[in-house]
């Protein structure tokens, strides 16, 4: 044996046993969920340096993500001007998360048996979020003891309201595998009757939890599921016209979840310059009106909202001249493309938009085997990346972490798809034809 293939013999399981493991760490587990994404991505790069294997960069969307992260560094160089500029380090070490996620398209998850135990634990999380935000929903606390927030909110399985988030992102692959498999097994009129009931418990689950950008990103999600997979375009026609009766019943239920979804939904949209969102906004656009090529660097709103220089509001949309100063400042823009935006200015926004399509286009989920599995994948990225949403920082655990382990998670069953790729076994079957009919075409 080679020492190239001792050292794949001993790091492909240590990987693909990290990779497994990630949901459960992403859901109760934050700091072991960022060691192990780390350690992905060093190991990634020892197997390809041991295997002589760079494939993985002629990666559409690994070349842009390249670019992306090479100008991020670039704008948070000190020299520029100085100006909020230290996030050097964390710019340099942002690219782990692609690493990460070609980790996972191209080693970790390349093999049928590690894909289905990706698949089934995602599912398993899913199911187990829900649980907790109707556990809680219905007995005043969650398993671990854990009231609902102040402001009558849910925090499901967490001491704070940040259930909601994964669930948007987690729910429409694990209803769209769940909902074929049902329609695969028990017929169309079965089948569609199961995911009616589904879809009706995934969305009383979002309204519950009572956050207002996860439940619209859920609807839209469940959109975009039917208008890509034909079995389900009844099945999500009914879910988005029965929403309001399913508001009404937990208005009933828990009218505090409902006010803080719908009445302060209400107000900010009516009055979104005045917003926090909409200061944010604001600030973002006086960062870059100052630094249109290069923004501040890596971590941008964090070291450059409150700086005086910035503070400027649009007095004509009812904002304060200094456009809420200092005490507006948050970690983060609260989206994802204004912070490519005050992170790298015009061509870091550019460059962030082009990775997107890229990997928009490479998680494109094309007829074939498991095809309601990645329909969902497929969803999860968008509702993750929606331009017109109120969001975490793009890096930042465990949503991000979650976002770039279902981005990983499509790319490797794109990657089992491809005609010149070994055809493995899919996670479940998600050929969306009733077993009478799948026996027939075989025949």
């Amino acid at each position: 044996m080679t020492c190239s293939s001792a050292i794949l013999s001993r790091l492909t399981p240590i990987a693909t046993l990290l990779t497994i493991m990630l949901p459960l760490f992403l859901t109760h587990g934050r700091g072991v969920a960022e060691f192990s994404i780390s350690a992905l991505s060093v190991l990634f790069l020892i197997r390809s340096v041991a295997a002589a294997d760079w494939s993985f960069l002629s990666e559409n969307w690994m070349k842009w993500a390249l670019l992306w992260w090479a100008w991020q560094i670039f704008c948070s160089l000190p020299i520029l001007d100085g100006v909020g500029r230290s996030g050097l380090t964390q710019a340099i070490l942002s690219i782990r998360f692609a690493l990460f996620a070609a980790a996972l398209q191209c080693w970790t998850l390349r093999e049928g048996w590690a894909r289905r135990w990706m698949t089934g634990l995602i599912c398993a999380c899913t199911c187990y979020i829900a649980i907790q935000i109707f556990i809680q929903a219905l007995f005043g606390h969650n398993l671990f003891g854990v009231p609902r927030a102040a402001d009558g909110t849910l925090t499901g399985p967490y001491a704070h309201s940040r259930a909601a988030a994964p669930l948007s992102r987690l729910a429409p692959p694990t209803l769209m595998l769940v909902f074929a498999a049902l329609y695969t097994r028990f017929g169309a009129r079965r089948g569609v009757f199961a995911g009616i009931i589904l879809t009706a418990l995934s969305l009383t689950a979002l309204i519950l939890a009572g956050q207002r950008m996860p439940t619209a990103l859920m609807l839209l999600g469940i959109m975009l599921c039917a208008l890509l997979y034909r079995p389900y375009r009844w099945v999500g026609l009914i879910g988005l016209v029965t929403t309001p009766v399913i508001m009404l019943g937990v208005k009933n239920f828990s009218h505090r979840s409902t006010d803080h979804l719908i009445t302060l939904a209400h107000q900010q949209l009516a009055h979104f310059a005045q917003s926090h969102y909409g200061l944010i906004f604001t600030r973002v656009w006086m960062i870059v009106a100052q630094h249109p090529w290069t923004g501040l660097g890596f971590d941008a709103f964090r070291h450059g909202c409150a700086q005086p220089a910035y503070f400027h509001g649009f007095t004509t949309l009812g904002q304060r001249p200094d456009g809420g100063g200092a005490a507006i400042c948050v970690q983060h823009a609260h989206n994802h493309y204004l912070q490519a935006l005050s992170n790298g200015g015009w061509p870091g926004l550019i460059l962030f938009v082009m990775m997107v399509i890229a990997l928009l286009v490479a998680l494109w989920p094309r007829e074939g085997r498991h095809h309601a599995w990645r329909v969902g994948l497929f969803v999860a990225f968008i509702v993750q990346e929606w331009p017109i949403a109120s969001t975490s920082d793009f890096l930042n655990l465990p949503l991000g972490g979650w976002a770039f382990l279902l981005i990983g998670v499509g790319l490797a069953e794109a990657r089992a798809i491809r005609p010149d790729r070994h055809q493995s076994r899919p996670p479940f079957e998600s050929d969306a034809r009733p077993h009478h009919q799948v026996r027939a075409d075989k025949s």
